[in-house]
């Protein structure tokens, strides 16, 4: 049975077994492929054999099937240090951590990945300072001195623009990268994550992994793969306006996860720590946190239509995508008899002109 092997696996792993412990979590998930604990496992154990890229693969095979697994995000962030993907580690690791009740391996790993983000994205030459015993007077030992108080800045530039726009109810992704085969192509959705990675033989490999503003229904997101650019459309779990694509530190999100998943979701190494967190109440909590925080202006009037949308039957919920979609965000109507059967035609403030944007 699958469970047996998965104890095998573990007593190997502990032992320092670590091929034994790949070998037989490998053929635990030939039995149950539905696990997403055993391929975390075994991407811990690829790390330990230094195969970093399969650890990569496991630990997004492991979040396809449980979004809400913190290990998962740890093996993924763990695993992209070690290959020098330093913003997709930090991606990770910062998910993990919002996912995780304890936080404190994902802050240490965070702060070294912000150390080797700095490091790899500024070139700071360094000027080398002769002494007077090398015949070099006090007066040039100075001027050097002031030279090295200037350092020259590099920055690394991204390999491929990309751009965001979106409706009520979508996002749509577009990175300008012409004739890119796809095969080469990989993209991943998870609850609050883009994944996108282009790997061309003889080029420098390219991620894009940006955690979004707001959640997402990955089951429903697509991709497609144009001879100038891919186009990705993110539906929104929510219909509410984004302040940016990707999650800022001030963003108001709350991380939820299914109760049901939490007995099954606990670390399975002896040294791991496990605590109850009662799900129901702290929901209840966040809804009511919710319900009576006080905004105003544009954040006041997201939450209301946010509000609206949820009590409203389909037709009002119909009715509110389609003047918004096709008014171009100027009309919010929850009247399907008067726009399911014509298009609503946009209508901007005073004093505005209505343009059309092509995309």
């Amino acid at each position: 049975m699958a469970s047996d092997l998965e104890a095998k696996a573990k007593e190997a792993f502990v032992e320092d077994h670590f091929e034994l412990a790949v070998e037989l979590l490998t053929q635990a998930i030939n039995l149950d492929p539905s696990k997403p604990e055993l391929y975390a496992d075994r991407a811990q154990a690829n790390i330990k054999l230094n195969n970093f890229t399969e650890a990569v693969a496991d630990a997004n095979k492991a979040l396809d099937l449980n979004p809400s697994l913190p290990k998962a995000y740890l093996r993924k962030g763990t695993a992209c240090m070690k290959l020098e993907e330093y913003q997709t580690a930090k991606a990770a690791l910062e998910m993990g951590a919002s996912l995780s009740a304890d936080k404190s391996r994902f802050d240490n790993l965070i702060k070294e990945c912000d150390k080797l983000i700095a490091e790899e994205s500024y070139t700071i030459p360094v000027q080398e300072v002769k002494t007077e015993t090398q015949g070099v007077t006090p007066k040039e030992v100075k001027q050097e001195d002031d030279l090295s108080e200037k350092p020259t800045v590099t920055v690394t530039k991204p390999k491929y623009r990309h751009e965001f726009y979106q409706k009520l109810d979508e996002v749509v992704v577009t990175i300008f990268a012409k004739k890119i085969p796809k095969e080469s192509i990989t993209v991943d959705f998870g609850e609050q994550i883009l994944s996108v990675s282009i790997n061309v033989p003889g080029e420098e490999a390219y991620v894009f992994q940006p955690r979004l503003f707001g959640k997402i229904i990955p089951s429903r997101s697509r991709y497609d793969v144009l001879s100038t650019k891919i186009e990705i459309r993110l539906v929104k779990a929510e219909p509410n306006h984004w302040k940016s694509l990707e999650f800022a530190g001030d963003n108001t999100i709350v991380q939820r996860v299914n109760a049901s998943s939490v007995g099954t979701n606990r670390p399975g190494y002896p040294s791991s720590k496990s605590t109850r967190v009662d799900w129901d109440k702290l929901e209840a909590q966040v809804k009511k946190e919710e319900k009576d925080e006080k905004l105003d202006g544009d954040a006041a009037l997201n939450k209301f239509f946010r509000e609206i949308y949820q009590d409203a039957d389909e037709d009002t919920r119909r009715a509110m995508k389609k003047s918004f979609v096709e008014s171009n965000g100027t009309v919010l109507s929850t009247n399907w008899k008067e726009v399911g059967s014509k298009k609503v035609e946009g209508s901007p403030p005073d004093g505005m002109e209505l343009k059309k944007w092509e995309y």
